[in-house]
Protein backbone atom coordinates (compact mmCIF):
# COMPACT_ATOMS: atom_id res chain seq x y z
CA UNK A 1 0.00 0.00 0.00
CA UNK A 2 1.37 3.27 -0.93
CA UNK A 3 1.75 5.39 2.23
CA UNK A 4 1.23 8.90 0.62
CA UNK A 5 -2.78 7.47 -0.71
CA UNK A 6 -3.11 8.03 3.33
CA UNK A 7 -1.86 11.33 3.85
CA UNK A 8 -4.21 14.30 4.47
CA UNK A 9 -4.71 16.87 1.67
CA UNK A 10 -3.26 20.30 2.55
CA UNK A 11 -6.09 22.09 2.38
CA UNK A 12 -7.70 19.81 4.99
CA UNK A 13 -4.80 20.59 7.16
CA UNK A 14 -5.06 24.14 6.29
CA UNK A 15 -8.83 24.45 6.50
CA UNK A 16 -8.85 23.08 10.38
CA UNK A 17 -6.04 25.12 11.40
CA UNK A 18 -8.68 28.08 9.94
CA UNK A 19 -11.09 26.95 12.03
CA UNK A 20 -8.96 26.31 15.45
CA UNK A 21 -7.55 29.61 14.94
CA UNK A 22 -11.17 30.59 14.85
CA UNK A 23 -12.02 29.31 18.23
CA UNK A 24 -8.53 31.01 19.83
CA UNK A 25 -10.09 34.23 18.31
CA UNK A 26 -13.52 33.45 19.66
CA UNK A 27 -11.90 33.07 23.39
CA UNK A 28 -9.89 36.26 23.45
CA UNK A 29 -13.00 38.18 21.74
CA UNK A 30 -15.16 37.02 25.14
CA UNK A 31 -12.20 38.14 27.29
CA UNK A 32 -12.20 41.27 25.52
CA UNK A 33 -15.33 42.57 25.52
CA UNK A 34 -16.03 41.48 29.14
CA UNK A 35 -13.04 43.10 30.08
CA UNK A 36 -14.71 46.42 27.72
CA UNK A 37 -17.79 46.61 29.39
CA UNK A 38 -16.64 47.09 32.68
CA UNK A 39 -15.69 50.39 31.56
CA UNK A 40 -19.63 51.60 31.19
CA UNK A 41 -21.62 48.69 32.99
CA UNK A 42 -21.02 49.22 36.79
CA UNK A 43 -22.53 52.36 37.08
CA UNK A 44 -20.54 54.22 39.48
CA UNK A 45 -17.68 52.60 39.94
CA UNK A 46 -15.76 54.51 37.58
CA UNK A 47 -14.38 51.67 35.08
CA UNK A 48 -12.88 50.11 38.26
CA UNK A 49 -13.16 46.75 36.70
CA UNK A 50 -11.82 47.70 33.74
CA UNK A 51 -8.77 49.15 35.07
CA UNK A 52 -8.24 46.12 37.78
CA UNK A 53 -8.32 44.22 34.82
CA UNK A 54 -6.19 45.77 32.21
CA UNK A 55 -3.38 46.21 34.68
CA UNK A 56 -3.49 42.55 35.45
CA UNK A 57 -2.93 41.54 31.49
CA UNK A 58 -0.45 44.46 31.65
CA UNK A 59 1.18 43.10 34.29
CA UNK A 60 1.88 39.07 33.18
CA UNK A 61 5.39 38.03 32.39
CA UNK A 62 6.45 37.97 28.87
CA UNK A 63 2.70 39.54 27.81
CA UNK A 64 4.57 40.52 24.49
CA UNK A 65 5.02 36.76 23.25
CA UNK A 66 1.76 35.76 25.18
CA UNK A 67 -0.16 38.22 22.74
CA UNK A 68 1.98 37.41 19.60
CA UNK A 69 1.57 33.77 20.00
CA UNK A 70 -2.22 33.12 21.18
CA UNK A 71 -3.70 36.62 19.82
CA UNK A 72 -1.03 37.69 16.85
CA UNK A 73 -0.03 34.52 14.75
CA UNK A 74 -3.66 33.01 14.87
CA UNK A 75 -5.53 35.89 13.73
CA UNK A 76 -2.97 36.53 10.74
CA UNK A 77 -3.42 33.08 10.09
CA UNK A 78 -7.05 33.03 10.13
CA UNK A 79 -7.26 36.16 8.01
CA UNK A 80 -4.84 34.70 5.21
CA UNK A 81 -7.01 31.50 5.15
CA UNK A 82 -10.21 33.45 5.77
CA UNK A 83 -9.70 36.05 2.70
CA UNK A 84 -8.72 33.36 0.61
CA UNK A 85 -12.08 32.03 1.12
CA UNK A 86 -14.04 35.06 0.83
CA UNK A 87 -12.13 36.05 -2.66
CA UNK A 88 -13.25 32.32 -4.01
CA UNK A 89 -16.25 31.41 -2.02
CA UNK A 90 -19.50 32.00 -4.11
CA UNK A 91 -22.53 33.81 -2.59
CA UNK A 92 -25.50 31.40 -1.92
CA UNK A 93 -28.38 33.20 -0.85
CA UNK A 94 -29.57 35.39 -3.88
CA UNK A 95 -29.44 32.63 -6.48
CA UNK A 96 -28.01 32.53 -9.86
CA UNK A 97 -27.83 35.07 -12.85
CA UNK A 98 -29.94 31.82 -14.55
CA UNK A 99 -32.64 31.99 -11.86
CA UNK A 100 -32.12 29.02 -9.94
CA UNK A 101 -32.50 29.21 -5.90
CA UNK A 102 -30.30 28.61 -3.19
CA UNK A 103 -30.33 25.10 -2.50
CA UNK A 104 -29.45 25.71 1.39
CA UNK A 105 -32.51 26.96 3.30
CA UNK A 106 -32.25 31.05 3.70
CA UNK A 107 -31.52 31.69 6.59
CA UNK A 108 -28.13 29.29 6.46
CA UNK A 109 -27.48 30.45 2.86
CA UNK A 110 -27.65 34.23 4.16
CA UNK A 111 -25.04 33.14 7.00
CA UNK A 112 -22.69 32.06 4.60
CA UNK A 113 -22.99 35.23 2.40
CA UNK A 114 -22.53 37.22 5.85
CA UNK A 115 -20.01 35.48 7.16
CA UNK A 116 -17.90 37.01 4.36
CA UNK A 117 -19.30 40.32 4.21
CA UNK A 118 -18.24 40.10 7.74
CA UNK A 119 -14.65 39.10 7.59
CA UNK A 120 -13.96 42.34 5.25
CA UNK A 121 -15.30 44.31 7.38
CA UNK A 122 -13.34 42.69 10.34
CA UNK A 123 -9.70 42.88 8.45
CA UNK A 124 -10.15 46.34 8.24
CA UNK A 125 -11.24 47.12 11.78
CA UNK A 126 -8.80 44.88 13.31
CA UNK A 127 -5.76 47.01 11.48
CA UNK A 128 -7.31 50.38 12.52
CA UNK A 129 -8.15 49.16 15.98
CA UNK A 130 -4.66 47.57 16.32
CA UNK A 131 -3.09 50.42 14.68
CA UNK A 132 -4.71 53.00 16.66
CA UNK A 133 -4.93 51.77 20.61
CA UNK A 134 -1.84 49.51 20.19
CA UNK A 135 0.85 52.23 18.55
CA UNK A 136 -1.21 55.23 17.53
CA UNK A 137 -3.07 56.09 21.32
CA UNK A 138 -0.27 53.89 23.23
CA UNK A 139 0.59 55.74 26.61
CA UNK A 140 4.16 56.38 27.55
CA UNK A 141 6.17 55.98 30.33
CA UNK A 142 8.55 57.23 32.88
CA UNK A 143 9.33 56.21 36.10
CA UNK A 144 9.77 58.10 39.21
CA UNK A 145 11.37 56.53 41.84
CA UNK A 146 9.86 52.85 42.26
CA UNK A 147 6.63 53.50 40.55
CA UNK A 148 6.11 53.72 36.62
CA UNK A 149 4.07 56.53 35.09
CA UNK A 150 1.89 56.50 32.09
CA UNK A 151 1.28 59.55 29.81
CA UNK A 152 -1.96 59.73 27.55
CA UNK A 153 -3.13 62.41 25.07
CA UNK A 154 -6.87 63.12 25.43
CA UNK A 155 -9.20 65.79 24.19
CA UNK A 156 -9.96 68.18 26.98
CA UNK A 157 -13.36 68.13 27.95
CA UNK A 158 -15.08 69.35 31.81
CA UNK A 159 -15.66 66.19 32.72
CA UNK A 160 -11.91 65.75 33.01
CA UNK A 161 -11.74 67.82 36.18
CA UNK A 162 -14.55 65.45 38.15
CA UNK A 163 -12.77 62.40 37.26
CA UNK A 164 -9.14 63.41 37.79
CA UNK A 165 -9.31 62.92 41.82
CA UNK A 166 -11.69 59.96 41.81
CA UNK A 167 -9.17 58.24 39.12
CA UNK A 168 -6.02 59.68 39.99
CA UNK A 169 -4.48 61.50 37.98
CA UNK A 170 -2.58 64.67 36.47
CA UNK A 171 -3.60 66.63 33.65
CA UNK A 172 -1.23 68.88 31.90
CA UNK A 173 -1.80 71.43 29.32
CA UNK A 174 0.37 73.40 26.84
CA UNK A 175 1.09 76.14 29.63
CA UNK A 176 1.72 73.93 32.46
CA UNK A 177 4.07 71.70 29.97
CA UNK A 178 6.06 75.01 28.93
CA UNK A 179 6.31 75.68 33.00
CA UNK A 180 7.54 72.54 33.62
CA UNK A 181 10.48 71.92 30.77
CA UNK A 182 11.32 76.07 32.41
CA UNK A 183 12.26 74.54 36.09
CA UNK A 184 13.54 71.50 33.94
CA UNK A 185 16.04 74.08 32.21
CA UNK A 186 16.66 75.47 35.63
CA UNK A 187 17.54 72.03 36.98
CA UNK A 188 20.16 70.91 34.27
CA UNK A 189 21.83 74.03 34.51
CA UNK A 190 22.74 73.06 38.30
CA UNK A 191 23.69 69.53 37.48
CA UNK A 192 26.22 71.25 35.69
CA UNK A 193 27.99 72.51 38.93
CA UNK A 194 26.78 68.75 40.66
CA UNK A 195 28.55 66.81 38.08
CA UNK A 196 31.99 68.67 38.50
CA UNK A 197 31.49 68.20 42.28
CA UNK A 198 31.12 64.68 41.46
CA UNK A 199 34.29 64.66 39.79
CA UNK A 200 36.04 66.74 42.23
CA UNK A 201 34.74 63.81 44.64
CA UNK A 202 35.98 61.08 43.03
CA UNK A 203 39.47 62.33 42.39
CA UNK A 204 39.41 63.06 45.82
CA UNK A 205 38.38 60.46 47.92
CA UNK A 206 38.16 56.72 46.96
CA UNK A 207 35.58 56.04 50.47
CA UNK A 208 32.27 56.65 51.40
CA UNK A 209 31.14 60.45 51.31
CA UNK A 210 27.67 61.69 52.38
CA UNK A 211 27.99 65.18 50.25
CA UNK A 212 28.44 62.47 46.82
CA UNK A 213 25.74 60.26 47.93
CA UNK A 214 23.28 63.42 48.44
CA UNK A 215 24.73 64.91 45.26
CA UNK A 216 24.17 61.90 43.90
CA UNK A 217 20.40 61.69 44.60
CA UNK A 218 19.84 65.43 43.06
CA UNK A 219 21.51 63.85 40.11
CA UNK A 220 18.90 60.47 39.72
CA UNK A 221 16.05 63.22 40.60
CA UNK A 222 17.07 65.44 37.48
CA UNK A 223 17.48 62.39 35.64
CA UNK A 224 14.08 61.57 36.43
CA UNK A 225 12.30 64.93 35.61
CA UNK A 226 13.92 64.81 32.18
CA UNK A 227 12.25 61.37 31.82
CA UNK A 228 8.81 62.89 33.10
CA UNK A 229 9.28 65.62 30.50
CA UNK A 230 9.82 63.07 27.60
CA UNK A 231 6.99 61.44 28.54
CA UNK A 232 5.07 65.04 28.53
CA UNK A 233 6.20 65.74 25.11
CA UNK A 234 6.59 62.29 23.20
CA UNK A 235 3.66 63.51 21.08
CA UNK A 236 2.28 66.61 19.69
CA UNK A 237 -0.17 68.24 21.53
CA UNK A 238 -2.76 70.63 19.85
CA UNK A 239 -4.50 73.16 21.75
CA UNK A 240 -7.51 71.06 22.36
CA UNK A 241 -5.77 68.60 24.15
CA UNK A 242 -4.23 67.86 27.46
CA UNK A 243 -1.52 65.14 28.73
CA UNK A 244 -2.80 62.55 31.35
CA UNK A 245 -0.30 61.17 33.82
CA UNK A 246 -1.45 58.77 36.11
CA UNK A 247 0.92 55.60 37.72
CA UNK A 248 -1.94 53.20 36.31
CA UNK A 249 -1.84 51.38 32.91
CA UNK A 250 -5.40 50.11 32.99
CA UNK A 251 -6.25 54.00 34.18
CA UNK A 252 -4.64 55.38 30.81
CA UNK A 253 -6.42 52.73 29.16
CA UNK A 254 -9.46 53.69 30.21
CA UNK A 255 -9.19 57.19 29.50
CA UNK A 256 -8.58 56.16 26.11
CA UNK A 257 -11.50 54.22 25.40
CA UNK A 258 -13.62 57.07 26.66
CA UNK A 259 -11.97 59.51 24.64
CA UNK A 260 -12.41 57.77 21.29
CA UNK A 261 -16.30 57.31 22.34
CA UNK A 262 -16.58 60.83 23.23
CA UNK A 263 -17.09 61.26 19.27
CA UNK A 264 -20.16 59.66 17.90
CA UNK A 265 -18.90 58.90 14.68
CA UNK A 266 -16.35 56.62 16.00
CA UNK A 267 -18.68 55.25 18.30
CA UNK A 268 -20.79 54.30 15.13
CA UNK A 269 -17.93 52.75 13.52
CA UNK A 270 -16.97 51.03 16.33
CA UNK A 271 -20.95 49.36 16.00
CA UNK A 272 -20.32 48.45 13.37
CA UNK A 273 -16.97 46.62 14.52
CA UNK A 274 -18.45 45.14 17.20
CA UNK A 275 -21.62 43.69 15.40
CA UNK A 276 -19.38 41.94 12.72
CA UNK A 277 -17.00 40.64 15.47
CA UNK A 278 -19.58 38.98 17.04
CA UNK A 279 -22.07 37.49 13.73
CA UNK A 280 -18.43 36.06 12.13
CA UNK A 281 -17.40 34.89 15.80
CA UNK A 282 -20.21 33.13 17.04
CA UNK A 283 -21.56 31.92 13.57
CA UNK A 284 -18.13 30.69 12.70
CA UNK A 285 -18.11 28.84 16.40
CA UNK A 286 -21.28 26.89 15.57
CA UNK A 287 -19.65 25.96 12.35
CA UNK A 288 -16.76 24.82 14.42
CA UNK A 289 -18.65 22.49 16.15
CA UNK A 290 -19.88 20.62 13.52
CA UNK A 291 -16.52 20.62 11.29
CA UNK A 292 -15.18 18.93 14.56
CA UNK A 293 -18.14 16.53 15.08
CA UNK A 294 -19.16 17.88 18.33
CA UNK A 295 -22.96 18.22 17.40
CA UNK A 296 -23.93 15.37 15.03
CA UNK A 297 -27.21 15.05 15.04
CA UNK A 298 -30.06 18.09 13.58
CA UNK A 299 -31.66 18.26 17.21
CA UNK A 300 -28.27 18.70 18.40
CA UNK A 301 -27.04 20.99 16.09
CA UNK A 302 -30.50 23.35 16.17
CA UNK A 303 -29.97 23.60 19.54
CA UNK A 304 -26.13 24.67 19.20
CA UNK A 305 -27.66 27.25 17.28
CA UNK A 306 -29.99 28.74 19.78
CA UNK A 307 -26.69 28.73 21.99
CA UNK A 308 -24.51 30.45 19.99
CA UNK A 309 -27.10 32.88 18.90
CA UNK A 310 -27.99 33.48 23.15
CA UNK A 311 -23.90 34.49 23.17
CA UNK A 312 -24.03 36.61 19.94
CA UNK A 313 -26.47 38.66 21.78
CA UNK A 314 -25.16 38.96 25.37
CA UNK A 315 -21.36 39.48 23.79
CA UNK A 316 -22.90 41.47 21.52
CA UNK A 317 -24.49 43.60 24.41
CA UNK A 318 -21.07 43.94 26.17
CA UNK A 319 -19.60 45.02 23.18
CA UNK A 320 -22.20 48.19 22.68
CA UNK A 321 -22.28 49.13 26.17
CA UNK A 322 -18.74 49.82 26.36
CA UNK A 323 -18.52 51.51 22.80
CA UNK A 324 -21.85 53.80 23.94
CA UNK A 325 -21.52 53.79 27.85
CA UNK A 326 -17.64 54.29 28.70
CA UNK A 327 -18.40 58.25 28.07
CA UNK A 328 -21.89 58.94 27.60
CA UNK A 329 -23.27 57.16 30.63
CA UNK A 330 -20.48 56.46 32.87
CA UNK A 331 -17.46 58.58 32.61
CA UNK A 332 -18.83 61.87 30.84
CA UNK A 333 -18.37 63.40 34.70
Amino acid sequence: MDPRKNNLPKEFIYSRLHSLTGLLIVIFLFEHLLTNSQAALFFGDDGAGFVRMVNLIHDLPYLQVIELTFIGVPIAYHAVIGIQKALYGRSNSFGSKEGAKPYLPYSRSRAYTYQRWTAWILLVGIILHVANFRFYLYPAEAKEGDKRLFFTRVYFDKGLYTLQDRLGFTLYDQTQIREYKRTLDKEMAQQALVDQRLKEIDASSTVYNLEASELGKEKLKATEMEDFYQGLTKRELHADQVILVTPSFGTSQLMNVRDVFKSPIKAILYTIFVLAAVFHGFNGLWAFTITWGLVVKQISQRRMLKVCVGLMFLLGFMGLSSVWGTYWINLRS
